[in-house]
């Protein structure tokens, strides 16, 4: 029986119940197997400012994901050399895997729509199917066009047009999503400001950063 994985990659700096409903909804609609959340070591991305240690984020993630038997946490990108990228990280998982595992990727639709500017873009139609979460503003028209210009003429969309097929690469589907304005740079700039961030993440991970006085010293970041 082949395994059907979500891969879900991020800084997670902290991780917010966002991510978590995010997750569970992919799980949900595309009857994934499991999630596997995959915190980045050194993020390409994120150079404008310091990164909690991996320590920091991953003991984070492990409290938020207690209890859910579909949530699963790999420090894949840890143990890898350089820059996390994703198109390492999913050749690695392929690499080691034992042959019955059908990958997942799951991105947001903004970050979707700017693949073209990531590492090595293309190879990941070729390793893993890609699930886009929709956003708000986004028109999903954009993504046919996206894959079309950027990716391959001959990917083609179904009558919903919720997903996208092509004859030697991975699908791409869509997959609608909560809506939850939360992001981590809201929490990190309240807990910097010693505000509430109850609800906004697990309680676990709330009374972790209180606890470790994380984010003290970024109040001022931008929203």
């Amino acid at each position: 029986m082949a395994w059907r994985l979500g891969i879900f990659g991020g800084t997670f700096d902290p991780v917010h119940v966002g991510h978590l409903r995010i997750a569970e909804e992919a799980r949900e609609a595309l009857d994934l197997d499991r999630i596997i959340f995959i915190p980045a070591a050194d993020p390409p991305h994120k150079v404008q400012r310091k990164i909690l240690p991996f320590e920091h984020r991953w003991r984070m993630l492990f409290l938020s994901l207690a209890g859910n038997p579909h949530f699963h946490m790999s420090d894949i990108e840890q143990k890898m050399a350089g820059k996390s990228y994703s198109v390492l990280t999913l050749n690695e998982l392929r690499r080691k895997s034992t042959g019955r595992e059908n990958y997942f990727f799951l991105v947001g639709l903004d970050s979707f729509l700017e693949l073209d500017t990531w590492y090595r873009y293309r190879e990941l139609f070729s390793l893993a199917h890609l699930v886009v979460m929709r956003r708000p503003g986004y028109k999903e028209k954009a993504v046919e066009t996206f894959l079309k210009q950027s990716v391959s003429l001959d990917y083609t969309p179904d009558p919903q047009g919720r997903s996208f097929s092509h004859p030697s690469l991975f699908s791409v589907h869509m997959v609608d999503n909560t809506h939850l304005d939360i992001s981590s740079t809201c929490v990190r700039v309240l807990a910097g400001q010693e505000r509430s961030i109850r609800y906004l993440v697990a309680d676990e991970v709330m009374s972790y950063i209180e606890y470790h006085k994380l984010y003290s010293d970024i109040s001022n970041e931008r929203k």
